[in-house]
This record gives structure tokens, sequence and C-alpha cells, in this order.
């Protein structure tokens, strides 16, 4: 009888190896593309859209204060400037942590930056959306990585190594 057979309770046994990570928003369905994954990757690409565009409205909205304020036109150039610079480098970031594992001591450093460019670390999550939950081709690699060498730790070898033909 196997382990999974011995449970009494109706629930199925965790396999034995490395599990896979669980991504935000989708958990482990990203590993075979079940329970509704599809619906979850476009529900996922039409939020951080939507946030993305509600983000662009609330900013136009300070963007009016300033000028209601009439602090002049630089601090207003400077603002937009500013938010411009913060969200390109926020994409950027947010882009190559897809790919690689960031550095934390970078990215604590950089707080401050992504949250100010939260509008481009938004749209990357909706453009990486449109082509795979965000992260999966990292997750994916990592847990394949990890599968092929647990399977190589676990393989048994085959005969007596001390009666090993010698070549000569």
């Amino acid at each position: 009888m196997s382990a999974e057979e011995n449970r009494t309770d109706g629930v199925p046994a965790t396999p034995a190896g490395p599990q896979p990570e669980p991504l935000r928003f989708f958990g482990t369905t990203w590993v075979d593309h079940s329970r509704g994954y599809a619906a979850r990757r476009l529900g996922v690409a039409v939020g951080s859209l939507a946030a993305a565009a509600a983000a662009c409205f609330v900013l136009r909205f300070a963007y009016q204060g300033l000028q209601i304020a009439a602090v002049g036109g630089f601090v207003s150039l400077l603002v937009v400037v500013m938010f411009a610079v913060c969200s390109a480098l926020a994409f950027g970031h947010t882009w190559s942590s897809f790919s690689t594992r960031p550095d934390p001591d970078r990215r604590s450093s950089l707080r401050g930056l992504l949250s100010i460019g939260f509008v481009g670390s938004l749209l990357a999550y909706f453009f990486r959306s449109l082509t795979e939950a965000p992260g999966e081709k990292l997750h994916r690699a990592e847990y394949e990585t990890a599968r092929e060498e647990y399977a190589r730790r676990t393989t048994r070898r085959s005969g007596n190594p001390a009666r090993k033909r010698r070549r000569g």
C-alpha cells in the first residue's frame, strides 16, 4: 500500500519532493494551468489596468491641485517629471523581477521610488499577465530545477559498486 492509500480522511497525501511556490492571485494553478487559471489571468490583467487608470485619475487631481495652488510652472514640471521617471524605473524593476529574483537589499532601498512609481509597476503587471502569470516563468524554471535535483538525489544506483569492472 502506498502512503496515499493509507490516508483515512480521504485527503491525498502531499507528494514527496519539492513543492511549487504559490504566486499572488494564482496560488499553484500556474503549474498545470488548472482551476480557473485563464480567468485569473484575465482578472489580474483587467484589475491592474483598472488600478493604473484609477491611479492616473488621482494623479490628475493632484496636478490640478498644484495648478489651483499656483505653485508655478517649474514645480508642476518637476512633479510630472518625478512621477514619469519613477514610474519608468518602477516598470523596469518590476518587469525584471518577473525573470530574476530581486536583491532584497536593493528592493528595500528602492521602496520609496517604487511606491512613487506605482503606476509603472501596475502597468508591468498588466503587460506580463497578458502572456503568463506574473513571475510564472521564473517560478517554473526554479521548480523544474528543484524537481530534477530531487530526482537525481533520490534515484538509486543499480548493482554493487565493489564488483564494478575496472577499465584498463
